[in-house]
């Protein structure tokens, strides 16, 4: 039987379609058959990678918990009080220079922020502020905990430290939008009055008393020293 053109027409572009299904068919079986190593390869890189990555974040979690017991007790012992206090704190401080040396990132700022007040409450003022000074310095360390750190390394030595050094650090500290700010200002004030510039240390005292973004403790201190110079 004759085909109609018209039939034709309609068969001849399936015949073609077909044609070429098959010549790629055929031409990803022999892609695979000769690269079948290194697809299998590939396949298992990526699966080892993701096992690493599972593996690795339990193993990064396993050692956060575990600094963050070690953490926690170091802090109660160090809170520890009555004939056993003095050796609790000397426990505490090992624990955290362990800790500071070795543990997680996070938890080793911590540590190292929690020793060196240890320290300076125990008189060991310089070590203390060795390790103020190091953290405030660090630019691995989360920029919070180190402008932290610079606040309480000029708090330790305001009455005594360089006056243009300890401005220099507390400046930054207390410029708006910084976290910290009341408190750099309050150490500016007694940085004024120790060089008795009392009018800029009253202008401050001043601000502080009246801000309500202001911790209660740092507002009634402005207070009270007001009082004392004369508002």
């Amino acid at each position: 039987m004759v085909r109609r053109p018209a039939e034709l027409e309609r068969i001849v572009p399936d015949i073609f379609d077909e044609v070429e299904e098959e010549v790629r068919a055929e031409r990803m079986r022999r892609l695979l058959q000769r690269y079948a190593g290194v697809i299998l390869g590939a396949v298992l890189l990526v699966v080892a990678g993701l096992a690493g990555w599972r593996i690795r974040d339990y193993y990064q979690a396993q050692q956060d918990r575990a600094a963050a017991a070690q953490y926690l007790a170091a802090l109660n012992q160090a809170q520890g009080t009555g004939a056993t206090a003095e050796a609790g704190r000397a426990q505490a401080a090992a624990a955290l220079a362990k800790l500071a040396e070795s543990g997680p990132s996070g938890y080793r700022q911590l540590a190292r922020l929690r020793l060196a007040a240890l320290l300076a409450q125990a008189g060991k003022r310089q070590p203390a502020l060795d390790l103020y000074n190091a953290l405030a310095t660090d630019q691995s360390a989360d920029p919070l905990l180190r402008d932290l750190a610079s606040l309480l390394w000029a708090e330790h030595q305001v009455d005594d430290g360089d006056p243009q050094l300890l401005e220099a650090r507390l400046k930054p500290l207390a410029a708006p939008g910084s976290p910290w700010r009341p408190l750099a200002e309050r150490q500016l004030a007694l940085l004024d009055l120790r060089q008795n510039r009392t009018a800029s240390a009253r202008d401050i005292l001043r601000r502080l008393a009246l801000d309500g973004a202001a911790p209660s403790g740092v507002r009634e201190s402005a207070q009270l020293l007001l009082q004392q110079i004369g508002s």
